[in-house]
């Protein structure tokens, strides 16, 4: 009988994680490397399907599909770093005060959190974008503004948790402030679970972020962004140019999924229960 081999967790969760990270420097160095020429207007070479010329094929406008692709997908990266780090400040900032700084305090961000809940994401994604002004600024302030609630949550329960321990009441005893406690002792303690909470929150926000470009509340049409490539994409499908839509929808999903791939794995190696397996 024939022993299987299987290597061990950390060096499966390890080479996991290289594989994402490598995938994603690429497309992002990609994008940013790439000039505007690359997605020029070329009649020539309109509705072209893919090919080794086109990968993903042209447009009506014979403009390669592969490189708006790969562009939007950088465009998307970066809104959703930055919204999910500003959502991820957010949600340290209110649940460690919520969890330290007394019952009013804990009330007004439950009920912050219970308001924000209690509404469709997407609607009001929506209604802070078009409030904000629309375009690339209202669509970072949507995504960052909705995004914080259940880390903040998450946040909350561990201080709580941590609170009751003995070295915090020897802290409050020497007349520590609630400050230097948070930044000593509540912030460390929660590093590992703000690292993840960036990781998972950034699919959800690149997600959300073409939603809402592609119902024309996002991005302006002239950015080569993913949601206004859908968007645009959607009236030549009954023409037969399936390309324009599959190929864009395909490559967000895989991003999606190697940043919900790349949160689990980060799960299980700052988990201290499967840390050493």
């Amino acid at each position: 009988m024939i022993k299987k081999i299987t290597l061990p967790l950390r060096r499966r969760i390890v080479i996991t994680l290289g594989l994402c990270a490598m995938l994603f420097v690429l497309v992002f160095a990609k994008g940013l490397t790439m000039p505007p020429s690359a997605w020029d207007v070329d009649f020539n070479a309109i509705n072209q399907p893919p090919s080794w010329k086109h990968f993903f094929g042209t447009d009506w406008l014979g403009r390669d599909m592969f490189s708006r692709t790969v562009k939007g997908l950088t465009t998307s990266i970066v809104i959703g770093l930055i919204a999910s780090l500003i959502s991820a400040a957010l949600a340290v900032v209110l649940g460690i005060a919520a969890a330290s700084l007394g019952r009013k305090v804990d009330a007004f961000v439950n009920g912050m959190v219970n308001v924000f809940l209690s509404v469709p994401h997407l609607i009001l994604l929506v209604l802070i974008a078009i409030a904000c002004g629309k375009g690339l600024q209202g669509v970072l302030i949507g995504v960052a503004a909705t995004h914080w609630t259940s880390l903040a949550r998450i946040i909350r329960a561990e201080v709580l948790a941590l609170k009751n321990a003995r070295y915090i009441s020897c802290a409050q005893a020497f007349g520590k402030s609630n400050l230097w406690i948070a930044g000593v002792h509540f912030l460390p303690h929660i590093i590992p679970q703000c690292i993840i909470g960036v990781v998972l929150l950034f699919p959800h926000s690149i997600l959300h972020e073409s939603s809402v470009t592609f119902l024309g509340f996002g991005l302006s049409p002239e950015q080569p962004a993913i949601g206004v490539i859908l968007s645009e994409s959607m009236r030549y499908l009954s023409a037969g140019l399936w390309h324009l839509a599959v190929f864009p929808g395909l490559s967000l999903l895989i991003i999606v999924m190697l940043f919900d791939i790349a949160g689990e794995q980060l799960r299980l190696i700052l988990n201290p229960g499967t840390a050493h397996l």
